[in-house]
């Protein structure tokens, strides 16, 4: 049988794989594959960033120590899925290729800062209680 950290390794390629696809997702890609294409990449490069904090969140669930009992990914996991994703988001706002109206841009950026905020209180709470 396959060790907790092993499975958790490969499951944290897979979800890396899967977010470096969906960031770099193009409509070469998408044929390339053979999936299906879409019109705007901003939702798979979104949906990338959160992959790729979960397959962060993963590697560092892995390497965690077995006498730490589980639960879940928890505050660290939450941090990681979080900055990546807004991250990513982040990159869309600032790049403005969003061809959307103004209050679109203002209900992502509020979403983005919200994003950025909660994920710093939940790294300073991670790094003081050391959990």
């Amino acid at each position: 049988m396959m060790s907790r950290r092993n499975l958790l390794l490969i499951d944290s390629i897979i979800n890396l794989i899967l977010g470096i696809l969906l960031i770099a997702y193009s409509t070469k890609l998408a044929v390339f594959l053979g999936v299906p294409v879409v019109e705007s990449y901003f939702y798979p490069n979104i949906l990338g960033g959160v992959f790729v904090g979960i397959a962060l969140a993963l590697f560092l669930e892995s390497v965690k120590k077995i006498s730490q009992h589980a639960s879940g990914l928890g505050l660290t996991g939450a941090v990681c899925i979080n900055l990546c994703g807004g991250a990513v988001l982040l990159f869309w706002l600032v790049s403005g290729d969003l061809d959307i109206p103004a209050r679109g841009k203002a209900f992502l950026w509020t979403l983005d800062v919200l994003l950025i905020v909660l994920s710093s209180i939940e790294l300073i709470q991670h790094l003081r209680t050391g959990r």
